[in-house]
């Protein structure tokens, strides 16, 4: 059962009930061809084909001797922590060959001796956006669903989503701040007025 973690209790309105059932009916449409995230030790892992613009360089000093990253890898984000140097870029955009209008995109996640492989789900519609993620490379065995607004507000819990979203849906804007894409966001269809909410599917595959 889907939890809502923005509210108390369950959305009791038809318009909510419907949403909920839209949200399960696309999960269920893609979970199928689903497959686990990847945790590969950084001496073994794989680079992947083809090529684009990045927002950080692909080639990083900071991570010189690390596996070669995909050729088309957009590095988004880019930091240290306590654990050390970590990075978070997309790449392999393909369109789901069911659903119209949804796009999947692998996300690469690299810390100090790993790189984590995932793909997320973004339906780009402009009815019900959405992110379907697994989380971080460390998080195993849930599923979140992240309704967005694209065009609205954004702030540091919802930015990755938006960039993640941006680069699958529309990826002539990869890299550029997403709170700078509201014009062009109600220019696609967006309103920049819809409820943002995020659910959790315990025990699911990642997509």
């Amino acid at each position: 059962m889907l939890t809502n973690v923005f509210t108390d209790r369950e959305p009791t309105s038809r318009q909510a009930r419907w949403r909920r059932r839209g949200a399960l009916a696309l999960v269920s449409a893609l979970l199928s061809p689903a497959a686990p995230a990847l945790a590969v030790p950084a001496a073994e892992a794989a680079p992947a084909p083809v090529a684009s613009a990045v927002t950080f360089p692909r080639e990083d000093p900071d991570f010189s001797g690390d596996p070669p990253a995909p050729e088309d890898l957009v590095v988004l984000m880019k930091k240290s922590t306590l654990k050390g140097r970590w990075r978070l870029g997309v790449f392999g955009r393909v369109p789901d060959p069911v659903q119209p209008r949804v796009w999947r995109l692998k996300l690469w996640e690299q810390t100090e001796d790993r790189v984590f492989v995932s793909t997320d789900v973004l339906n780009c519609g402009t009815t019900q956006p959405m992110r379907i993620t697994g989380g971080s490379g460390g998080v195993r065995g849930v599923l979140i669903l992240r309704e967005l607004n694209p065009g609205g507000p954004i702030t540091p819990a919802n930015r990755l989503d938006h960039q993640v979203w941006w680069a699958a849906c529309f990826p002539e804007h990869t890299g550029r701040d997403p709170a700078s894409l509201g014009a062009e966001a109600r220019r696609l269809g967006f309103s920049g007025a819809l409820v943002e909410r995020e659910q959790v599917v315990p025990g699911a595959r990642r997509p």
